[in-house]
């Protein structure tokens, strides 16, 4: 796997690309001179764990033939406060997901993402506790 990343202004405001040539726009927080042009490198990590768990479960539900109507995560996070790098402490993962589905199926695929499948998970979890919820609407 490789990434690049460009420069585009004189402060800290990067593109990136990967694999799939796709820019994604990186860039700091105001307080130290980003000027929110960009996703902050954090923030991308948990879009990261959102989205890789997200490629897991519609994965594992189709397969077991359930179809999906609509799919939104939302991933709140809490990081220490303690060092000069504030790793996350707490993750909580929402998953809301539409169309007639099978609770159990759902959970278990869920299951499976944050405990076995989901490359990022199994990273964060070396420094966060993760929790998750589910509904179906």
């Amino acid at each position: 796997m490789e990434i690049n990343l460009t420069r585009v202004d004189q402060d800290f405001h990067f593109e990136a690309r990967g694999a799939a040539n796709v820019a994604i726009n990186i860039d700091a927080n105001p307080e130290i001179g980003g000027h929110n042009a960009g996703a902050r490198p954090m923030e991308l990590m948990l879009m990261g764990l959102g989205g890789c768990s997200a490629i897991d479960i519609i994965s594992i539900l189709k397969k077991q033939r359930q179809p999906i109507d609509s799919f939104d995560i939302n991933v709140k996070a809490e990081r220490q406060k303690v060092q000069e790098f504030n790793l996350f402490s707490t993750i909580h993962v929402h998953f809301k997901l539409g169309g007639q589905l099978d609770e159990d199926k759902v959970r278990r695929a869920i299951e499976l993402s944050l405990e076995k499948y989901c490359s990022v998970a199994a990273i964060l979890y070396k420094t966060a506790t993760i929790t998750h919820s589910f509904e179906i609407v």
